[in-house]
């Protein structure tokens, strides 16, 4: 079904932070999947952690115990700081289960987003995502849920109501522009919420595993939520989702499952892939290149543009016109790019990128 727009181009192989396509033209990929690749296309831990499993175990539901599940578990713990997670597929279903683990543990229904926030497009996860364009075919959603500013916490105090079950926000949203709150946003939401006997959940399916400079954006801000969602890097490009919730926020004996989630191979992949992060030192190295990357792109005079943000490897690049343009450009000159929100380059390469390939990135839009 011809549901995506995608571009003009056949990729065939990768290596770090290059991809090629299938008549062998390089390119330097600064979308990574979508924030997906963060330690690179087809590291050689991931790939022969992926093999290693296969030839073992692949899939046996979770009627069972498995070692790469209770592994991941306890790695997850580690680097969330959180106290149980549940393991899913994807990151929109990583959210529905953050949606029903919110309405089990309060016992109330309503949930408030925020403006131009993305979260997924199955139906429940489709009610929290702010654009219409994504949701006006498929209405009636699941419910009508509240949006407010993003980056008001006033706003949301004044929506809260005895039906509230969680807040969800994105710590810095990603399909909505790359924007950045404030340093205190964060923290007068946490606030808001613990004064109300509502739930926090963070979206951290486009910000986690380093993609920010830290393991996850909620780090920068100092605020730790009641349920947080993760997919994307969490595998290294292998499909996988999953949420973590503090001591309390747990689901009960068959309220949710997943029969894929968290399978051996899955696990063994996400395992191989924060290996990885650590010993690469890809924090700190997301960190540097984002620093590097954001100030050489701020030195461009390219008609239109505006402003660059963001965090990490995280960057957005906001311009007073539709970008469109930019990505044809780019790809023409070999580099790959994404635009979101109609005028914002979006730009997360691999963590992995390296000021060379950066140099190249900043080149060819300055040529543009």
């Amino acid at each position: 079904m011809q549901t995506y727009g995608r571009q003009p181009v056949v990729l065939e192989s990768g290596k770090g932070s290059l991809v090629y396509d299938i008549e062998g033209r390089e390119y330097v990929d600064c979308v990574a999947g979508i924030a997906v690749n963060n330690i690179g296309h087809c590291h050689p831990r991931l790939t022969e952690a992926i093999k290693k499993q296969a030839e073992k175990l692949i899939h046996v539901s979770n009627l069972y115990y498995t070692q790469p599940q209770a592994e991941l578990a306890e790695q997850l713990v580690n680097v969330t700081g959180m106290d149980r997670v549940f393991f899913c597929n994807s990151g929109t279903e990583a959210v529905e289960a953050a949606m029903k683990l919110a309405r089990a543990t309060t016992k109330k229904t309503d949930f408030i987003a925020v403006e131009h926030s993305f979260h997924g497009r199955t139906m429940g996860a489709l009610s929290l995502t702010y654009k219409d364009i994504y949701r006006a075919p498929f209405k009636p959603l699941v419910q009508e849920e509240k949006f407010v500013p993003f980056n008001d916490a006033q706003a949301v105090s004044d929506s809260i109501t005895s039906k509230t079950a969680a807040v969800i926000v994105e710590p810095i949203q990603g399909e909505g522009g790359i924007n950045v709150p404030s340093p205190d946003y964060l923290k007068e939401v946490r606030k808001i919420c613990d004064e109300n006997e509502v739930l926090l959940i963070f979206d951290e399916v486009q910000t986690g595993f380093g993609r920010t400079g830290t393991w996850f954006c909620k780090e920068h801000f100092g605020v730790e939520p009641d349920i947080m969602t993760m997919a994307k890097a969490i595998g290294g490009g292998f499909p996988m989702g999953a949420i973590a919730a503090r001591e309390g926020v747990a689901f009960n004996r068959g309220e949710h499952a997943a029969t894929f989630g968290g399978s051996p191979l899955a696990c063994a992949a996400a395992l191989a892939s924060i290996d990885v992060i650590r010993e690469e030192d890809l924090i700190q190295r997301s960190k540097e290149m984002g620093e590097y990357f954001r100030s050489e792109l701020s030195k461009i005079s390219t008609e239109g543009f505006v402003e660059v943000r963001g965090k990490g490897l995280m960057i957005g690049v906001q311009f007073d016109r539709k970008c469109a343009d930019l990505v044809e450009h780019g790809r023409k000159n070999g580099v790959l790019l994404n635009c979101t929100s109609e005028t914002v380059l979006r730009i997360a390469p691999p963590l992995v990128i390296t000021k060379e390939q950066i140099d190249r990135v900043v080149g060819v839009l300055e040529q543009a």
